[in-house]
């Protein structure tokens, strides 16, 4: 028995497998099936759905329409579980979607996610983007919930608010001597060379701009899109870096790396957005989220 009709479910299906033949596969019928559901789908509404290149993706209706009936599959399998419809934990026989970012699944959400797992049967698909971002994975339908920065909930959604999570400057005591001996200025942080995640992290010029007023960019810049790489390659004196305070325990016990400013950080709120729907699942997801962030995150 199924509450959603079989072309939204093909449709939805589509969109997350990024492929008609993945899509099939899941569903168990053929791809030429998956996509007379689409044309059905696509005629009722009257406009195209999908783009259909290698990987599929929605077009701007399709956007629109799946943020309206993604959240109606996660409650038809709640409704199906209480009224005894289909086996136990079937309501989370598929992976749900969530967009974080990184710092947090390397120091807080693994536990989260194995608590969830553990207690419920619930299974993940995990999309990694700076939390600056992620907010755009949930407002174009792709994940059902995301870990942002963002306070302000998209329309139809829930913001809950989690905490700082605390990011310290850092190098290896040899790297600080040589740039940093005569201290944080708009000089020593042009001539030493940075290390940046990727170029949709800002940590590094807001920090900057933070301990000396001004906006002076790093003669030298290094990417290097790995949350505790980051940590190691500071520690082998490739550069100095931002890093969340969860990630940098061992190697300043062990004298790694140090804090190059340890009165100076900066603090990045961290919220826990999704469907404004009444999800026992979205619940249980929400409290755990919480309860497991509570040592990492400042509140």
């Amino acid at each position: 028995m199924n509450f959603v009709s079989p072309q939204i479910v093909a449709f939805i299906t589509v969109i997350e497998e990024c492929s008609f033949e993945a899509a099939a596969r899941r569903l168990s019928v053929t791809p030429s099936a998956i996509s007379q559901r689409i044309r059905t789908l696509e005629d009722r509404i009257g406009q195209l759905l999908v783009v259909r290149q290698t990987p599929c993706r929605p077009t701007p209706a399709g956007q629109q329409l799946l943020t309206k009936v993604k959240p109606m599959l996660l409650l038809e399998a709640e409704a199906m579980a209480e009224f005894h419809l289909t086996e136990d934990h079937q309501a989370s026989s598929d992976p749900f979607a969530i967009a974080v970012n990184e710092d947090s699944l390397s120091t807080w959400m693994i536990a989260a996610f194995a608590r969830l797992q553990h207690e419920y049967g619930y299974l993940f698909d995990i999309r990694i983007d700076d939390q600056d971002f992620t907010l755009d994975h949930l407002r174009d339908g792709s994940v059902m919930g995301a870990i942002t920065s963002e306070a302000v909930p998209l329309q139809g959604c829930v913001v809950h608010s989690l905490g700082n999570i605390r990011y310290c400057a850092i190098a290896s005591p040899a790297f600080a001597e040589r740039y940093f001996s005569h201290g944080l200025n708009a000089e020593s942080f042009a001539r030493a060379p940075v290390l940046v995640y990727n170029r949709k992290d800002p940590l590094q010029n807001r920090f900057i701009h933070a301990v000396t007023g001004q906006s002076t960019e790093p003669r030298t810049v290094q990417y290097l899109p790995d949350s505790a790489g980051l940590v190691d390659a500071a520690a082998r004196h490739m550069g100095w870096c931002l890093a969340a305070e969860g990630l940098i325990t061992e190697a300043l016990a062990t004298g790694r790396i140090v804090n190059i400013a340890p009165e100076q950080w900066l603090d990045g709120p961290l919220y826990w957005q999704h469907a404004s729907i009444r999800s026992g699942v979205l619940s249980q997801i929400t409290d755990i989220f919480y309860a497991e962030s509570a040592a990492t995150l400042h509140r």
